[in-house]
């Protein structure tokens, strides 16, 4: 018996020390009556209630737990420490909360309220309005379900539902979120804000509406005060006829710049062009973008797609003027056009597209062979016919969108692989190339200045006839599907038809030839190898 005694006794400590009862470690805070005009009672209708009730200028008032409630009448429950306050109801908690209604139901126990009617809920730097109101003194926590808006200093916010976690200062809102500030427009699902640091968190389909753009997102934060943003979950800007999109997106209103992450795209609706990359920068205030990281511009020509990839593109100017920049590894990639320079410079007002070599130190230009210097020029290919020099030049007709005309600076090179003997080739030297395309081929090309000339002459049967070997000051080309199919010497040519077995083998190629083909892109793929 006294054993069982002690473990009981032991049992109790115990409990007291960790678990102890609330009789024993807290004071229940009971409702006070501070003052009223009148009071009465009517069991018949209101059993148990005291009826207080304003009366020779005195209103009702009651204390509880650091808030003061006023009203007009309140039917107060002493035993259940509750009390249904209504009439002009105003609960003040400390001094930076207050709380307006028409009616007001309270549990003093559990620290709760119902407010409804006319609900103003203020502090000094918000106001809530709403019809139905919550209010948990003890978790401090204030919320509606049934249409809210808050005010603070620049910004109205709406909701159907809406949380307020009165210490920390912070919103929750969920369905039908709607921020108006005088520079934009927020519209969400989800969205918290915060108001000491102006922030807002979205968490679901989100839609920011500025003055000259819009910001789409499934997720994010906006700072509306300084309106700074990150974007995630499939986010877009559009503005000035183009779209941004990448897997996540910083945005700087202030200083009209956006930045993107992994599968950026810049769409330019105007131009029906795209440039594709994993990082892009946007500066709006200069309409200007630079992509890096598998960087890749799409342009319609002809109703086909022209592919133009480089280190670094930078796009520049409005739709109406639009200038393409690419530097560094620059490929290109049409259905019947391939290309491969160090740099691009792309009009897309005009149609005009410059392919550049990579510019030579001093040293390089002292130190490097002849073939070594015009294995940095930039490379066309037409089928298999390759064309390269010191600068290149593509044109398009601006209003039928088709390539208009061909143009090469400075060492110009042509080079077709003979379609009968793939072991010979075709070849063409000057300094200078132009040439207009029909149908969206080859039609015409004319060379200038210290030409030099092999070309395979064949008959009708198919047999070579011998090697022509000329040099002159002029020529003109007759392609067609992109294959030499005439040439004419002007100006003096001097030139020889040698049998193939009586011409050294060493000069079936000029000084200058270079057969690139190696190089050449086939596929989407080969742009980024």
């Amino acid at each position: 018996m006294h054993i069982i005694l002690k473990k009981v006794f032991y049992k109790f400590v115990l409990l007291t020390i960790f678990y102890p009862l609330n009789s024993l470690c807290q004071e229940k805070k009971l409702v006070e009556i501070i003052e009223a005009g009148k009071f009465t009672k009517d069991e018949e209708n209101f059993p148990k209630a005291n009826i207080l009730s304003k009366g020779n200028n005195l209103r009702v008032k009651l204390f509880h737990d650091g808030a003061t409630i006023i009203s007009d009448k309140t039917f107060f429950y002493s035993k259940e420490n509750k009390f249904n306050a209504n009439g002009s109801v105003w609960l003040k908690q400390g001094d930076s909360l207050e709380l307006k209604s028409e009616y007001l139901n309270y549990d003093g126990d559990k620290g709760k309220a119902k407010a409804w009617g006319k609900v103003i809920l203020k502090q000094p730097d918000m106001i809530l309005k709403t019809d139905t109101l919550y209010l948990d003194r003890i978790l401090n926590i204030a919320y509606y379900d049934s249409n809210g808006v808050v005010e603070d200093e620049e910004n109205i916010l709406k909701s159907k539902k809406g949380r307020y976690f009165i210490n920390k200062k912070k919103y929750s809102f969920k369905t039908g979120v709607k921020i108006n500030n005088p520079k934009y427009d927020i519209s969400s699902e989800n969205l918290d804000y915060d108001l000491i640091s102006k922030n807002a968190l979205f968490f679901g389909p989100t839609i920011i509406t500025g003055n000259d753009y819009d910001i789409h997102c499934g997720k994010g934060n906006f700072d509306l005060k300084s309106s700074i943003g990150n974007f995630q979950k499939n986010p877009k800007i559009f503005y000035n006829d183009k779209i941004i999109e990448g897997d996540s997106i910083f945005y700087n209103e202030s200083i009209n710049y956006a930045s993107a992450t992994k599968r950026v795209v810049i769409t330019d609706t105007i131009n029906n062009s795209i440039i594709k990359g994993e990082y892009g920068e946007i500066y709006k205030e200069k309409d200007s973008a630079i992509i890096t990281k598998k960087a890749l511009a799409i342009n319609i020509i002809e109703n086909d797609s022209l592919y133009i990839h480089a280190d670094t593109l930078i796009g520049t100017g409005p739709s109406d003027s639009r200038i393409l920049r690419g530097y560094y590894g620059v490929k290109i990639l049409k259905s019947d056009i391939r290309g491969i320079s160090d740099s691009i410079y792309f009009d897309e007002s005009k149609g005009k597209i410059e392919l550049h070599k990579k510019p030579l130190s001093k040293k390089q230009i002292q130190v490097l062979s002849l073939k070594s210097k015009l294995k940095l020029n930039p490379v066309v290919w037409f089928n298999d016919s390759q064309m390269s020099g010191n600068e290149i030049n593509l044109l398009t007709d601006i209003k039928t969108k088709k390539l208009d005309s061909l143009l090469i600076f400075g060492n110009s090179f042509v080079i077709e692989q003979d379609s009968i003997n793939k072991n010979n080739f075709n070849q063409i030297e000057g300094m200078y190339l132009n040439g207009d395309f029909l149908n969206g081929g080859l039609n015409n090309l004319q060379v200038l200045k210290n030409i030099k000339v092999i070309y395979y002459l064949y008959n009708d049967g198919g047999e070579l006839v011998g090697i022509d070997k000329t040099i002159c000051s002029e020529l003109k080309i007759k392609l067609e599907s992109n294959e030499i199919k005439n040439i004419t010497f002007y100006t003096s040519p001097e030139g020889k038809v040698h049998p193939e077995d009586k011409l050294d083998p060493n000069l079936k190629l000029l000084e200058g030839f270079i057969w690139r083909k190696s190089e050449r892109p086939e596929s989407l793929d080969d742009l980024f190898k």
